[in-house]
């Protein structure tokens, strides 16, 4: 149901003109009941499932330039992304939560306000820096006892140079050269940044069926050398 909980975020005309959306559905076979024979001489265990269930996961991913939006400022609500707020919770939600990234950029005081001010604070290592995230349940009674309506903000607490945009520790970028099958092609560049650690990336290429792409020919190159992916 589109009507509680994070789904009435999901505005069509808002999602499909943001600068990047994936949508995915998983379905895999989760075992509930299992029976496992183990036999003493030749050390073999045979696990056979007697119950099994299907297990349905959703997944939707979407990158707004609230920076472009917003002429030059950094400032974003969930009404100016989704033009919508939030009211309730999904009433068969188990768990239903709202992250806000307010790790500071410094060492100097936090120039960045979030409002309403978050319950709980989380932290956690994310590819090596410690990054500190202000939590929303929307399952607790108290988040919307002052108002039916929660629209997480965030502001700057003084200006900001526009000009000024963290680089990312791992971005990418594609292009496409040549024409035709036998001279075109579409390279990938993918930048680490950081100054000592690598990190494993899983890249997934999205392309129309009528463009037919050769597997053999995949090539990857590392530091001016081949690197064979796993």
């Amino acid at each position: 149901s589109l009507q509680a909980g994070l789904a009435v975020l999901l505005k069509a005309e808002r999602l499909f003109h943001s600068s990047y959306h994936s949508q995915a559905v998983h379905i895999r076979p989760i075992c509930r009941v299992s029976v496992i024979r183990a036999t003493c001489l030749s050390l073999v265990q045979d696990a056979s499932c007697l119950a099994v269930s299907w297990e349905l996961r959703q997944t939707l991913t979407v990158v707004f330039d609230t920076f472009s939006s917003g002429q030059g400022k950094k400032d974003w609500s969930l009404f100016k992304m989704f033009s919508r707020t939030l009211t309730d919770a999904c009433p068969l939600a188990s768990q239903s939560k709202v992250y806000v990234d307010i790790s500071p950029k410094n060492k100097e005081k936090e120039l960045l306000e979030v409002t309403p001010p978050p319950a709980s604070v989380h932290e956690a290592i994310v590819q090596g820096d410690k990054r500190t995230y202000a939590v929303y349940d929307l399952l607790s009674p108290s988040l919307f006892n002052t108002s039916r309506s929660l629209n997480v903000q965030l502001k700057w607490k003084r200006p900001q140079d526009s000009s000024e945009l963290p680089t990312p520790i791992l971005h990418a970028q594609r292009y496409v050269s040549g024409y035709g099958l036998q001279t075109g092609e579409i390279s990938t560049l993918i930048y680490n940044t950081h100054p000592y650690r690598a990190f494993p990336v899983i890249l997934l290429e999205t392309v129309p069926w009528y463009l037919r792409l050769y597997v053999h020919t995949l090539t990857i190159i590392t530091k001016g050398k081949e690197n064979k992916p796993s």
